[in-house]
This record gives structure tokens, sequence and C-alpha cells, in this order.
């Protein structure tokens, strides 16, 4: 049993921790819904009680892996943009998705943080995450404006958009072990299993077309 977290540092380590080992289990589980406090709490090296001691609860556990998805989506679309200029619509598309798409977890906890993660927080919890989230928002719309083709309205449209898709786009493309059964009874539903990236790729794309082409962008 790991020895209580006591410096500022230390406990900042120790809740990293818990949103890294909750991350790995829902990879290896297939989701978010699978995991439960008891299976990090595990992972990490502290009894089931302590996580008390960095979040209140697993949905506000959760809430915060939501939030830190969002610091690195930024970070990545930033980093991807360095020294890039003059990107049209689909290429903008594009970066929205390869950055996206290789944050699995993120795409999960997109749809449950609108069902239920929000609500199930208390409300300085929930303006905190809706501060920062949208703060990233915020920086992805300015660093994709200043090196694209795209107006800043046109590029906050395509990232709801993004987030609408790769969030629904998710959940259709990872079913439940009860609906992959089902499937296999009857093929003619099992359309639910389409590949995730290309799917999105198609959309993201002919949306950021769309969007463009109102002012001649594209």
């Amino acid at each position: 049993m790991k020895e209580r977290a006591r410096s500022i540092e230390d406990k900042q380590q120790r809740s990293e921790a818990l949103l890294d080992a909750a991350e790995a289990l829902a990879i290896a589980l297939g989701g978010i819904r699978f995991i439960t406090v008891a299976a990090v709490t595990e992972r990490v090296g502290l009894h089931r009680t302590g996580v008390l001691r960095y979040y209140a609860s697993k949905e506000e556990l959760l809430l915060e892996l939501a939030e830190r998805g969002w610091r690195r989506w930024r970070d990545a679309i930033v980093a991807t943009l360095s020294g890039r200029a003059g990107l049209g619509p689909a290429e903008i598309a594009g970066l929205f998705v390869d950055t996206i798409t290789s944050m699995p977890v993120f795409c999960d906890l997109l749809t449950h943080v609108t069902l239920s993660l929000e609500g199930d927080v208390d409300i300085e919890r929930a303006r905190r995450y809706k501060t920062n989230a949208f703060a990233a928002h915020d920086d992805i719309v300015a660093a994709v404006e200043g090196a694209g083709s795209m107006t800043g309205e046109q590029i906050a449209g395509l990232v709801a958009t993004t987030l609408m898709l790769a969030s629904g786009l998710w959940q259709v493309s990872h079913p439940t072990p009860t609906l992959v059964r089902l499937y296999a009874q009857e093929p003619r539903w099992g359309h639910v299993a389409l590949d995730f990236a290309p799917r999105l790729r198609q959309l993201l794309q002919a949306t950021a077309l769309g969007l463009a082409s109102d002012t001649g962008a594209a």
C-alpha cells in the first residue's frame, strides 16, 4: 500500500496517476462505462476510499479526465500547426481528425460529459470544467485561424461538428458485447461497426468545405 501523498507535488502526482489509471482501464476494457473506482484505485495502489482525497466521486474523476483531454487536444493541434500557414478547409478538417482520433478516451468521454458527468458534480466543479474547456476551445480556434483560410466563426462551427461527430461515431463504432453478439446474429444491423476515422474524415471534410464556401474561402 502506498503512503498517503503529503506535499502538493505528491498530491498532484497521485491525482495524475489516478487519471492515467482511469484512461488505461478505459482503453483496456473498451470504454469508460466499464470503469469502477475500485479498479482505478487498485491499479494505482490506493485503498478504495483513498480516491476521495483527490476526487469526490467517479464522475468528478472522469470529468477531470475530460478536462485534461481538452488541454491535450489543444496542445496537439497547436504543436501540429507549428510553422504551417495557409491551410485550406480540407486540411483543417484533416488536422482535427488526426488529432482527436489519437485520443479515443476523450472521444468516449465527450458523450458522457454531456449526458451525465457535468450534472453529477457540484456547480463549482462544473464551472471549472466549462471554464477550462471553453478556454481550450478558444485557443484552438485562434491557432487554426492564424494558420488557415477559414474564419474564426467557421472554425468554431467545425470544432463543434468535430465534437459531435467524434463522440457519436465513437460510441457507434464501439458497441457493447451484447450488441456485438446481436450484430453477429443480425448482420444487416451491423452498420454500426463502421470504420471510425475514415467516416469522421469524410464527414468533417464535407462540413469544412461547406462552411468555407459561404465566403468563398474554399
